[in-house]
């Protein structure tokens, strides 16, 4: 009840915009006002509110850290005390307050009045202040480097916009594309409803590139007054509010601004780019900008020119060099070939007279063999008869193939069964298959066409011996013919170790191998593209790394 009646007497204190603390002299806090619970809502001990409160007067060298508290001086100071002080709240933020510490009795009263606004209004007016301070020497400085901007405005537009055309005409080497960036350009800047390049021939233009009303391009030679002529020819550029594009041009309604803008090079005139305007305007400083890109537009056109010119020769030389090497893969295989055909020629002559003597003392032997009256020996010698008699016919195949393959005197297409000159050929290679590579023929049932067959011969040739030294050891060689639409089509597949995907556009092209030096010239499935190409067929392939690959022939029989 005591405490109660002693609290009363402080309740005026309530009503207190500002917070009130009220201590005893034992340092007891007797009261605490709505404010002050609000204000300071962490509030837990006197000690820690004067911890977290500080001051700018603080007594010099102190062993007793309250005397830096202005806390501690309100309450032990024995006549009132007042003081601007500072407190970090627990989220360290910073208030700050006038301090009065009253002395009633026994009682010690603080007001704290929040200050906080006023303080940060004081740094705020300090700051601007200095803001107005400084915004005064930038408004001095200000005028001066408006005076410079001026002056330098106009230069940095036309460095900016030369620049420009420049970067645009460089990034191209295609006429077409430079004269209509420049075009661009410039009909923007001095806002032309229309903008020319006209080449230049005497006293003649013809307009090449137009930017603007494409409706209206001309076509054919176009002319200038004379006026206008000399002002070209003296290489400068001619200014006026015209009436007329042109020399028998249609009449405008009003006149217009016609710039025309000489192109040089060297001494020559090469042409004239002309610009359209609605717009009447005095040229000063702009004719400095016409005059740089006039000069970069004429070099950048004789350099395209150039470029186009050495492109057209370098196409040139290449289609020479590709004739070149045709001839020479066409001289290579008609050589090859007459070389082939004079020793085949030798060769069958060669073999065929003592041949001819064996098949005739092997019909003599036989006609003996019938008067031999020992059984056994009789059967004996028949056997070995029958044995020479075949290895001869043997023999005469292979020379009547080798004559039929070379076939020399075939210049004029023939109509051929394609799936007999295949045999043929097997026939010939038989040496790279026998007990190693297992043929199999999927032949189709396609009619004769015609063509050179000694040529398709060596294709096939060619290709099959690349597929046996594909393949390592034991294999299997498929052939498919077959017609369709027209064309026939012959198809070769091995099992053997295939060919890598970054060489198969490669292996038709002359001079290029897979195989090791000394082996392959790199000239036969060159050869063999041409021989197909004479044929207006084509050939193909799909291979596989360790699994094979398939050369597919297309013939058309037209």
């Amino acid at each position: 009840m005591l405490y109660n009646i002693s609290m009363r007497k402080f309740d005026f204190f309530r009503q207190f915009r500002d917070a009130v603390l009220i201590l005893n002299k034992k340092q007891e806090i007797v009261y605490r006002n709505h404010t002050f619970k609000r204000w300071f809502k962490n509030f837990t001990s006197l000690k820690k509110l004067s911890h977290n409160t500080g001051f700018d007067i603080c007594p010099l060298n102190s062993d007793n850290i309250e005397v830096y508290s202005p806390i501690y001086h309100a309450i032990t100071s024995k006549e009132n005390f007042f003081a601007r002080i500072s407190y970090q709240s627990e989220l360290n933020r910073i208030f700050y307050y006038d301090l009065q510490a009253v002395k009633k009795g026994s009682y010690t009263i603080i007001f704290f009045t929040d200050v906080s606004a006023q303080n940060k209004l004081n740094d705020i007016n300090k700051e601007y202040q200095k803001l107005k301070q400084k915004y005064g020497q930038l408004l001095e400085e200000n005028e001066d480097l408006q005076k410079i901007k001026q002056k330098a405005q106009s230069q940095a537009i036309r460095i900016a916009l030369i620049n420009k055309v420049s970067n645009t005409i460089r990034e191209s080497i295609d006429i077409s594309q430079i004269l209509q960036s420049a075009l661009k350009e410039l009909a923007i800047m001095f806002s032309a409803y229309k903008a020319y390049y006209a080449k230049a021939d005497n006293n003649l233009f013809t307009i090449k590139e137009i930017y603007g009303e494409k409706k209206s391009k001309t076509t054919g030679e176009i002319q200038f007054d004379e006026k206008t002529m000399e002002t070209i020819a003296a290489r400068e550029i001619a200014i006026s509010n015209s009436l007329t594009e042109y020399v028998n041009a249609k009449p405008f309604k009003q006149p217009v601004l016609r710039i025309v803008i000489p192109v040089h090079h060297m001494q020559n005139l090469t042409g004239v780019i002309v610009l359209l305007s609605h717009q009447k305007r005095e040229l000063t400083e702009e004719i400095e900008i016409l005059e740089a890109i006039s000069s970069q537009l004429s070099n950048a056109i004789t350099r395209a020119e150039l470029y186009q010119k050495n492109i057209q020769t370098v196409k040139e030389l290449q289609n020479t060099l590709k004739e070149l090497k045709e001839t020479q893969i066409q001289l290579i295989n008609s050589e090859k070939m007459a070389s082939l055909g004079q020793l085949v020629a030798g060769v069958a002559h060669e073999i065929n007279t003592p041949v001819a003597s064996i098949k005739s003392n092997n019909a003599i032997a036989a006609k003996l063999l019938i008067s031999i009256d020992d059984t056994e020996l009789k059967e004996m010698l028949t056997e070995l008869n029958n044995i020479d008699r075949e290895a001869v016919n043997r023999i005469s195949n292979i020379v009547t193939s080798l004559k039929k393959f070379v076939r020399l005197d075939e210049a004029e297409l023939q109509e051929a069964d394609i799936n007999k000159e295949l045999d043929l050929t097997l026939e010939l290679i038989r040496h790279e298959t026998k007990n190693r590579i297992k043929i199999i023929k999927n032949y189709g049932n396609i009619p004769a066409i015609k063509c050179f067959p000694n040529m398709l011969n060596q294709v096939f040739t060619n290709i099959l011996i690349n597929a046996c030294q594909a393949i390592n050891g034991e294999g299997t060689i498929t052939i498919t013919t077959e017609f369709q639409d027209k064309n026939l089509i012959v198809k070769i597949k091995d099992t053997g170790c295939g060919i890598p995907q970054n060489q198969l556009n490669k292996i038709f092209s002359a001079g290029f191998t897979t195989k090791s030096s000394g082996v392959g010239t790199g000239l036969g499935l060159a050869i063999c593209t041409k021989i197909i190409e004479k044929h207006k067929g084509k050939i193909t392939v799909n291979s596989e790394v360790g699994r094979g690959s398939e050369f597919i022939i297309t013939i058309c029989s037209e």
